[in-house]
């Protein structure tokens, strides 16, 4: 339809959407030819189905009227002042005034371009043409093959790992690779430590300047706190929350290494973002007749008893950054990532969650979205800076509840 012709009708009395239909169907019959009757025209598709929504005020009904057009504007126009023709619905005296034609097409036109502006911003945002990229991207062949393999432990890295006064320490090949492509030549990866931080990293560390960059995950955190145990680290960054090194760009890797900040002055920080936990009770019950049978329940509260089918799926879940729906039955209601986890608890319609469990770092945002749909317990990987803190809602981490 090309117009939309809306009126308001004002009735003296109580009547039906059927009604008001009829009266203006009824009421405009003959008054031209009968190619320009109403039951005609909708009959040939000119004119669309009338909608009638109404709403009682007292003894009158007030009503709104939208009659779907796809004829000229003239012939629209005269439909329009036909409808106002209508002076009776029924027993009662009527009066139809026709507030506004639309034209539906300029309206579509309209929401098109507000819609193309979006995309156009988004695009000019996310994909303006970064000439550096282009230029690595052509190089991409030659700054692969300048990965070597360093130290007794053959460890990838790049060719200026001796040269350099600072090196940069990252976790595995696909990281070197990927630096090298941005032109970070002094770069070395701990790939092959299978659990241990290689003896090389650690010789190297006592006579560079250490720069640690690594995944912003989970492994990430377990990485770096094995570092800090037998090497030597001077500055820390890290990817953004849930991405690796291997994928950043070079504007991105860039904005890594100028905002690495100094071991001490990051350990600080750490330590701000995870304050004491208390838990008021924690019992395992284990041990029968010198055998371990296993465990039935964990009690991290007075009122909050964990399952040991959930106790273990805690234990299976580090690194996966999820987070597990569960009612107060401890059935899995849901499973969506971390990231998406607010908006998921502001715009689920169900009921009923008592309990997430998340491989990540429980925060305000995710204490106030709960808190909204009344959870009662929540268990992190770490608790974050929490202002606010609900009554009736318990916070924990995973090693409170494994522990």
């Amino acid at each position: 339809m090309k117009y939309l012709i809306r009126a308001k009708a004002e009735i003296d009395g109580i009547v039906d959407k059927s009604d008001i239909v009829g009266a203006i169907f009824g009421q405009t019959e003959g008054l031209f030819s009968p190619d320009f009757d109403l039951r005609e025209l909708q009959d040939k598709g000119r004119i669309g189905r009338i909608v009638v929504d109404i709403k009682q005020q007292g003894t009158r009904t007030i009503a709104e009227v939208l009659v779907p057009s796809n004829l000229d504007k003239a012939e629209t126009a005269l439909v329009a002042a036909m409808i106002e023709f209508v002076d009776k619905v029924g027993p009662y005296s009527a009066k139809i005034k026709v507030i506004d034609i639309i034209d539906v097409r300029y309206e579509k036109i309209k929401k098109i371009t507000e819609r193309a502006k979006d995309i156009l911003k988004k695009w000019f945002r996310e994909k303006t043409i970064d000439v550096r990229e282009i230029i690595n991207e052509i190089e991409t062949s030659i700054k692969a093959g300048e990965l070597v393999y360093y130290g007794p432990d053959r460890l990838p890295a790049g060719p200026e790992v001796d040269t350099s006064d600072t090196v940069v320490i990252v976790e595995g090949r696909a990281d070197v690779i990927n630096m090298l492509r941005y032109g970070y030549r002094n770069v070395v990866a701990l790939e092959g430590a299978r659990g241990r931080i290689p003896e090389t990293i650690i010789n190297l560390s006592k006579r560079k300047r250490t720069i640690v960059f690594l995944d912003g995950d989970h492994a990430g955190d377990l990485i770096l706190k094995e570092l800090l145990r037998v090497a030597k680290v001077d500055y820390i960054t890290r990817a953004p929350p849930g991405r690796e090194v291997e994928e950043l760009t070079g504007r991105e890797i860039a904005k890594a290494l100028k905002n690495a900040i100094p071991t001490k002055t990051y350990l600080q920080q750490l330590a701000k973002e995870v304050p004491e936990v208390k838990v008021e009770e924690r019992r395992i019950y284990a041990e029968v007749k010198k055998e371990t049978k296993p465990i039935t329940e964990v009690t991290v509260a007075e009122t909050i008893q964990v399952p040991a089918n959930i106790v273990e799926s805690i234990r299976n879940m580090r690194g996966t950054l999820e987070a597990l729906i569960y009612n107060s039955k401890w059935e899995l209601l849901d499973k969506v990532p971390v990231r998406d986890l607010v908006d998921y608890l502001l715009s689920t319609e169900k009921n009923g969650i008592y309990a997430i469990i998340m491989d990540g770092i429980i925060t305000q945002r995710v204490v106030d979205a709960a808190s909204v749909k009344g959870v009662k317990l929540i268990i992190g990987a770490r608790v974050g800076v929490i202002s606010k803190r609900p009554a009736d809602l318990t916070m924990l981490t995973m090693d409170d509840v494994l522990h």
